[in-house]
């Protein structure tokens, strides 16, 4: 520890909810609490839970005491936590608020086989081919599922639909287990975020995929929502010579309780925004453009929270200037 550094006396035990246990939302929890823990009371631990489903269920941790902090994707679906809306219908958590957000950039996508002879949207409601597609489980704890389906009911195609073409979704609860469906070529589509991955650069680079372009229409529909439209680039992958429009599946949400002490809230928060050159060179060997999470990160951006600040968090950024 260096001199002016925020510290805690006292000790503490905090619960953190990451992912399955192999993703990048443990990787972000495991960074986080040996730098707390460093600066808080000598006997101060944290305990790093997984999940079973999608991940809902690390809001409903947080929101109901059992844990103190979580890590979600993407942010923009977020706020509808707080009044019960869209996903959280039935779910709300009006205590959650943010410390800080990761910027991560990421889409949904749709992707099926080139022997179809499909490339858009609108030759895939006139041709009305029976396809599987790989996606995520829309089982309520889903948030990739939840989304996913959103997107595909907003081109016209929700999942009866898709069913009555004697089609139907190829669901599963990890993002890889669905692109290794893709490009095994077990299914005739995939719908996923994750679009950084290696399994997407097989797929888009090993003619395994052909990209669907997202309509106009539905994406205005979704932008007004909360989901923003978030184009993949010319060069993303090789081959790819134009720009093809998409969902926005964005940014990792750093969520706590509204009633978390003030001074823990203010210290995790300089946590993540003080040290984060220690979780960027965890991505330095990945490129920019296909690092799981995005780097250099900046502080201002870190403060631009899709869910009210917690207060303790609010502290801090007012008083390093990054509001």
């Amino acid at each position: 520890m260096e001199a002016g550094e925020p510290r805690i006396e006292r000790s503490l035990t905090l619960q953190f909810i990451g992912d399955w246990g192999q993703a990048n939302f443990h990787r972000i929890c495991s960074w986080l609490t040996p730098e707390f823990c460093n600066r808080a009371g000598p006997r101060s631990r944290v305990a790093i839970w997984n999940v079973r489903g999608g991940g809902a269920e690390a809001i409903d941790l947080v929101q109901d005491g059992e844990a103190d902090l979580c890590v979600v994707t993407p942010a923009m679906l977020m706020p509808a936590a707080l009044d019960g809306r869209l996903f959280f219908a039935s779910r709300a958590a009006p205590n959650l608020r943010a410390l800080a957000v990761l910027p991560q950039d990421d889409r949904m996508l749709l992707a099926l086989d080139p022997t179809l002879g499909i490339s858009t949207f609108a030759e895939l409601r006139a041709k009305r081919p029976r396809l599987r597609i790989a996606t995520a489980s829309d089982d309520g704890t889903h948030f990739v599922g939840y989304v996913a389906r959103l997107m595909m009911a907003a081109h016209g195609i929700d999942e009866a639909t898709l069913n009555s073409w004697g089609g139907g979704y190829v669901s599963d609860t990890h993002p890889m287990t669905s692109i290794g469906r893709m490009v095994r070529g077990e299914v005739d589509g995939l719908l996923m975020e994750a679009v950084m991955s290696p399994g997407w650069v097989d797929i888009m680079e090993g003619g395994k995929g052909v990209l669907i372009p997202a309509e106009a229409e539905p994406l205005q529909s979704l932008a007004a929502l909360g989901f923003g439209a978030n184009a993949i680039p010319a060069g993303y992958w090789s081959g790819l010579d134009h720009e093809v429009p998409a969902l926005d599946f964005s940014d990792f949400l750093i969520l706590v309780r509204d009633d978390m002490p003030d001074d823990v809230a203010h210290l995790l928060t300089w946590c993540l925004v003080e040290r984060r050159a220690w979780i960027e060179r965890q991505y330095h060997h990945l490129p920019p453009n296909r690092s799981p999470l995005s780097y250099p990160l900046v502080p201002e951006r870190m403060a631009r929270t899709t869910v009210p600040l917690h207060s303790g968090a609010r502290r801090y950024f007012a008083d390093a200037g990054l509001l």
